[in-house]
């Protein structure tokens, strides 16, 4: 065991020494990758659930992908070679991000084992093929998803978000309330979940593994006064947002799947009601809840399921308990037992 930890530290050295005084593009990606298989390799070695290992082995592919888009954007670059203290930083940043994957693996076997080892050849053949071959399509399936610009998109879009304060206020118009009032003849209210194809759908997706990452009510079946909680489209804030049908047309293979819940007029008053009462308080998304199940720190800060659910479940409406529980999209549709779903239509955008 010992031997191993010797070992991990012996690599780790060597590769810092090289990206420290050789600094080569090469030498960057080739020290990522490694550290990456090795953590990969033990992470697959781990007793566990199947299902937690694949996170991990996603957080890993996402941690790879974010440094190699660092060696072309940040790490390497010829125009400052002769700024000494510029080039000095720079390679002190490449070991930094050496370290993450290496920081984090140990985090998670100091949570559950007393060592943390390298795999032996023995270990390594002793990987189901199957399982072997599964992960890497994972990973390359990952990487199409986490790319360089979808991943830059993710990032500044973060700067937009807060998950503590209200930020979002009276973004739904008079004109919204209006045209959902005149829909309380319409006996339903419509689910629509969605493959957009956005930057954070693809992202939250690699998680999920589905295709729907995307959940929103609307008063009437020509989605009219579709609502959700979303990003704004970088008009409005993050939170309680209207979502017209150009919202869901991100990419080439973006579709909705509208569903129909019998609901009485009064059911449809409770919910807009509640969305009129959040619209004057306040909201914000809680892009925290997408990764941390806990509860929200204040009550109208929500991710688009959390707001479905809670406007179903409030108005007598829901058709399934989830509890304390975080619901995912497709939830609303495959955790309805009781067939009280209708689908509607099916809106391609190809």
């Amino acid at each position: 065991m010992e031997r191993y930890y010797a070992f991990l530290h012996g690599l780790l050295t060597v590769l810092i020494i090289a990206v420290l005084f050789v600094g080569m593009t090469e030498i960057f990606v080739m020290s990522y990758i490694v550290i990456f298989i090795i953590v990969v390799v033990r992470t697959l070695m781990t007793p566990g659930r199947r299902t937690t290992r694949r996170y991990r082995v996603l957080a890993y592919t996402a941690i790879l992908i974010v440094q190699l888009a660092m060696v072309d954007s940040v790490l390497y670059s010829e125009t400052y070679v002769d700024n000494v203290p510029d080039f000095i930083f720079r390679r002190v940043l490449g070991i930094l991000s050496l370290l993450v994957p290496v920081i984090v693996s140990r985090f998670l076997a100091s949570v559950k084992y007393t060592h943390y080892y390298l795999p032996t050849a023995g270990e390594i053949a002793a990987v189901g093929i199957s399982e072997l071959i599964s992960t890497a399509g994972l990973i390359n399936e990952s990487k199409k998803k986490l790319s360089i610009d979808n991943l830059k998109s993710l990032a500044h879009d973060m700067t937009r978000h807060d998950s503590f304060h209200y930020i979002n206020s009276r973004s739904l118009t008079d004109d919204y309330f209006t045209k959902a009032r005149e829909s309380f003849d319409d006996p339903n209210i419509y689910i629509v979940i969605s493959k957009t194809g956005s930057p954070a759908s693809e992202f939250i997706s690699v998680f999920t593994q589905k295709q729907y990452n995307h959940a929103s009510l609307s008063f009437d079946k020509k989605l009219q006064t579709t609502i959700s909680y979303n990003g704004g489209e970088k008009v409005y804030p993050p939170g309680l947002n209207m979502e017209l049908l150009e919202f869901f047309r991100k990419s080439p293979d973006s579709k909705i799947m509208v569903y129909s819940l019998p609901a009485t007029a009064e059911q449809k008053k409770q919910m807009l009601d509640k969305i009129a009462k959040i619209n004057k308080e306040g909201s914000a998304y809680n892009i925290l809840g997408l990764f941390i199940h806990k509860r929200q720190h204040k009550p109208n800060i929500l991710y688009c399921t959390q707001f479905v659910y809670n406007m179903l479940e409030g108005a007598g409406l829901a058709y399934f308990e989830k509890g304390d529980k975080k619901i995912s999209p497709t939830d609303l549709v495959e955790l309805d037992y009781y067939r009280k779903l209708k689908f509607e239509l099916e809106i391609t955008f190809g």
